[in-house]
């Protein structure tokens, strides 16, 4: 046995000056440098399979399962990316569910990657994972995806890292990134949670806080009550909080991610403490399952009031309808000089809450006429514009800018279209295009395959031509 004696003080160790990415200077670099190497860069977004190696249990009811690439290649990606996969929930022969989720692993080790999912019984996609995905299945994917991650190389790296519940996955890849690499940083990690055993990773947190003197991490259990034994922090995110574990908040970027109503209330308080809106970075997990139940009740409550405030509504609907928040997904009507055009979409209907984006369901096929069995010079016509939008199911013509985003446009005039993260990530609002051309900046919320099949996403398209929509 090895006597350990005295515990001396141990010296830090030197390191270079802040932090660089692995594929830093192979991107830049014009020597050609070797394939394997050019490999690791984090390109765009590909088209693969990948194989679950590996299952393992989180704390706060998450799953992380690993993968490799089926093809042998590596995974290249940025910390906090995230991939889109198609889960077979209805079966093979049927088509599959998207659902995109954060990489927790480090991109460092990029021949495996990780994501982690949260299991709610009371969605259509994390059970069917939970009970589905072993080691040996293998899945369609699109990634890597998304501008929320780590710059390559940053000369001061100094990070305060937000994370709530589930959106601690994305902040993971960062720690996990931060750590494996040399050079000089400083991380806070403030995590908050609902209970004091469900943090997922934190054992993991602990060990790299204890033997890395960069990263400081810090738990909150928000406004629950505080359990014996419990050494963290209490309470919800405030000024006083972000004081107590970053004082220099405002020297720092901050990369947040969580529900959305946690990630607006940090977004008010670091601009409060001074931090530059060009220094916070934030990743909505818009799917969270207790904001959607918190905007079901209000659209509930909405519902039931509507009768006794119809001749209100009708004196001052767009002052209405722009009052409600965005999240709230309500179909604004159009506005002309006469007043509030008839919206003809069919009643609102919530997408389903499992997961950081959510897929609408397809349209039944048995409903809508082909694009050449109706006479859409018949429907009526609103809005205004150089270009049309004709949509089959709802039978309305809307006229609209060339560069509007259809998507807006068209919830506006009544038409019925889910709508999630409106940024071309998550794919819920993805509709078929029977006729025309649009210019579409996704950001791998569409496979090359559906596009193919005259599937767009509506959020992140503007038209080139008239076009025919099966809406």
């Amino acid at each position: 046995m090895i006597e350990l004696g005295t515990v001396t003080a141990i010296q830090e160790p030197q390191r270079i000056r802040g932090l660089e990415m692995p594929w830093n200077r192979v991107l830049g670099s014009t020597d050609g440098p070797a394939g394997a190497a050019r490999a690791l860069g984090p390109w765009n977004p590909q088209e693969l399979m990948a194989e679950c190696v590996e299952t393992v249990p989180e704390a706060g009811g998450m799953m992380t399962f690993v993968f490799r690439r089926s093809d042998g290649a590596p995974l290249a990606f940025r910390p906090g990316q995230y991939v889109n996969v198609a889960f077979p929930v209805n079966g093979e022969d049927q088509d599959a569910v998207d659902r995109s989720y954060s990489l927790s692993s480090s991109p460092t080790k990029p021949w495996t990657f990780e994501i982690t999912v949260k299991c709610d019984p009371t969605g259509q996609v994390s059970p069917w994972v939970h009970a589905n995905v072993k080691p040996g299945t293998v899945l369609e994917m699109l990634g890597p995806v998304g501008a929320f991650h780590l710059p390559d190389v940053d000369r001061r790296a100094r990070y305060l890292l937000l994370a709530a519940g589930s959106g601690i996955t994305p902040i993971m890849s960062m720690v996990r990134t931060i750590h494996s690499l040399p050079g000089q940083a400083d991380v806070v990690l403030l995590f908050h949670g609902a209970e004091a055993g469900g943090f997922a990773f934190h054992q993991e947190l602990n060990y790299i806080a204890s033997v890395d003197s960069r990263v400081k991490v810090f738990y909150s259990l928000g406004d629950r009550s505080e359990p014996e034994g419990w050494q963290g922090l209490t309470g919800r995110l405030t000024a006083a909080m972000l004081d107590q574990v970053a004082p220099d908040a405002n020297g720092r970027q901050v990369y947040a991610c969580g529900p959305e109503g946690y990630l607006n209330a940090a977004t008010e308080l670091l601009e409060k403490v001074g931090v530059d809106d060009t220094s916070i970075h934030v990743e909505f997990f818009s799917g969270d399952r207790q904001t959607i139940l918190e905007y079901q009740a209000e659209v509930a409550l909405a519902v039931d009031i509507a009768e006794e405030i119809a001749e209100e509504i009708a004196d001052s609907a767009e002052d209405y309808y722009e009052s409600q928040p965005a999240a709230f997904g309500l179909y604004e009507p159009g506005y002309d000089a006469e007043g509030t055009l008839e919206a003809t979409g069919l009643p609102l209907e919530t997408v389903d809450p499992d997961s950081p984006c959510s897929e609408a369901p397809d349209a039944s096929p048995d409903v809508g006429p082909e694009a050449g069995s109706t006479d859409v010079s018949s429907f009526d016509t609103v809005g205004t514009g150089s270009l049309t939008l004709s949509f089959l199911r709802t039978g309305i013509n809307v006229r609209i800018d060339p560069a509007e985003h259809i998507l807006g446009v068209a919830q506006r005039a009544g038409v019925r279209i889910g709508a999630n993260c409106r940024e071309g990530m998550c794919g819920s609002c993805k509709v078929v295009k029977l006729s025309g051309e649009v210019d579409m900046n996704h950001q791998g919320g569409i496979r090359a395959r559906e596009i193919d099949a005259g599937k767009f996403l509506p959020c992140c398209s503007t038209a080139l031509t008239d076009l025919v929509i099966d809406a």
